[in-house]
């Protein structure tokens, strides 16, 4: 059996290619014929999950090289890409997406793709959501929704809830404001704006004259934002805000859970609301760090197509990090705060622990990423060993569906449901692990049982969301190790 590091994500389907962390003098290699499109068909044909569903993946497909030849002649390798995607007809998720596959992509150059899938990427530090203002305009906002310490914004006035109407005095829209955020350039000037409501409830935005400008660096995001002790009567409430699942932090995650045990928490409140994913390692260890009562048990598996079942994979609560015991707090309820940024391994935290423990999900429903994907490169082994020098392409595939131990997973595009639902808003945002925040403030008074019960929000004018930076920026994943034959 050959081995290889595959790195399986889930994640938002995107329209921004990757930036680089750092600069290359080498220009791409120019690929010899058909190399790339050659590349693309037998990596999906080997490894996509939906492949016995495309009828131009069949094995059976092409009666000799000639025809096969021919048919790759017809597309450059990004035409050739999508369409081999997943689209079956009458589908509802293929007319509001165009394929049920939305998370599989592929890039020109896997050496940015690489920084990327290490945690590393150019940028300022500013955790951006946007929306639409009005649904009869194109007018774009960004709003502030955390600043990544250490960054150039982190030295900045800049603060959580702001707003954003321009960069560089240009004013966003849907056509320009992912260039804008997420060019090349290095350097950029925000253009702050202030939200007023006019008698109707409707937003105003006006622009208030501040501007900052920002700078890219080489950044490594430690996911851990916010570790805290709220007491309350009998309660003690551990609070955790969690952005990522990240391998290199697990030993720092371990020790908040130490810190944890140590105070004497009763109850935990997981804030995973922008978190888009990471390892599956990683959310088996955290996983078993809430509970500790469950080792050896099953926490998730991954499932393949019908060529590739051997690589089925079963993921177990454990013990133990790198030799030493974890810190679990063997608890047998948690509060998990979501948004719909909360995706991939976020998700599989909910769904993983459901089966075990009283898992109270508050806030939105999550993005809904049952799936996962794995690197491809052009070679024998689609490993990285070997690589075709003619070309820098690799592609981002789709190859597995996540359930938990009862064989549930069925919650793509739907996301996972809130038991009470709550939507952030801009106008509402409050202060990030603040007890009187309106997300963390619930799952107080539904620990102590002060809270007053959460009825349906008014139906009033607000901003239409779009997506937030990280997605942008490709950061919302799920991967692992495995072996490959």
């Amino acid at each position: 059996m050959r081995k290889q590091q595959l790195y399986l994500l889930c994640f938002f389907a995107a329209f921004l290619s990757f930036q680089s962390c750092q600069d290359y003098d080498d220009k791409l290699p120019e690929p010899t014929d058909l190399d790339v499109q050659k590349f693309i068909w037998g990596g999906l044909n080997e490894l996509y999950l939906w492949q016995a569903d495309v009828p131009n993946l069949a094995d059976n497909k092409f009666n000799n090289d000639l025809e096969y030849y021919n048919f790759l002649e017809q597309y450059t390798p990004e035409d050739l890409f999508q369409s081999l995607l997943y689209r079956p007809p009458g589908s509802d998720d293929a007319a509001q997406y165009g394929a049920v596959d939305r998370d599989s992509w592929i890039v020109s150059d896997y050496l940015t793709l690489e920084q990327q899938l290490d945690g590393t990427s150019k940028n300022n530090g500013v955790k951006f959501g946007f929306s639409l203002v009005t649904s009869n305009s194109d007018q774009i906002i960004a709003y502030v929704k955390y600043i990544v310490p250490n960054s150039d914004a982190s030295t900045k006035d800049i603060q959580r809830g702001e707003i954003v109407y321009a960069v560089n005095g240009i004013t966003l829209n849907l056509d320009n404001y992912v260039n804008l955020f997420f060019s090349s350039n290095e350097n950029y000037t925000l253009n702050f704006a202030d939200l007023t409501y006019d008698s109707n409830n409707n937003p105003v935005i006006t622009p208030n004259g501040k501007s900052l400008d920002l700078t890219k660096t080489t950044l490594a995001e430690n996911p851990i934002l916010i570790k805290k002790v709220i007491t309350n009567g009998a309660h003690k409430i551990g609070y955790l805000m969690y952005n990522g699942f990240y391998s290199s932090y697990e030993s720092e995650l371990n020790d908040v859970f130490g810190y944890f045990k140590s105070e004497g928490v009763t109850d935990l409140v997981l804030d995973l609301r922008y978190n888009g994913g990471g390892l599956v390692p990683t959310a088996a260890r955290l996983a078993s760090m809430i509970t500790g009562q469950f080792t050896g048990e099953i926490f998730n598996e991954l499932a393949y197509n019908s060529k590739k079942s051997f690589l089925n994979r079963k993921y177990t609560f454990v013990s133990t990090l790198n030799g030493n015991s974890l810190n679990s707090l063997n608890l047998s309820k948690v509060y998990v705060l979501t948004t719909k940024n909360s995706a991939s391994a976020s998700e599989l935290i909910i769904n993983g622990l459901d089966p075990y423990i009283n898992v109270v999900q508050i806030g939105d429903y999550t993005y809904g990423k049952n799936v996962a994907s794995v690197t491809l490169y052009d070679s024998p082994t689609f490993t990285k060993t070997n690589v075709n020098p003619s070309h820098r392409y690799a592609m981002q595939l789709i190859v597995a569906k996540s359930v938990n131990a009862l064989g549930f997973g069925d919650y793509s595009y739907t996301g996972l449901k809130p038991d009470y639902q709550l939507t952030e808003r801009i106008k509402t945002l409050g202060v990030l692990g603040d007890p009187s925040e309106p997300l963390l403030s619930t799952a107080i008074g539904k620990i102590t049982g002060t809270s007053k019960l959460i009825v349906p929000e008014k139906a009033t004018t607000d901003f239409i969301y779009l997506n937030d930076s990280k997605t942008l920026r490709r950061q919302n994943m799920m991967y692992f190790s495995t072996e490959i034959q």
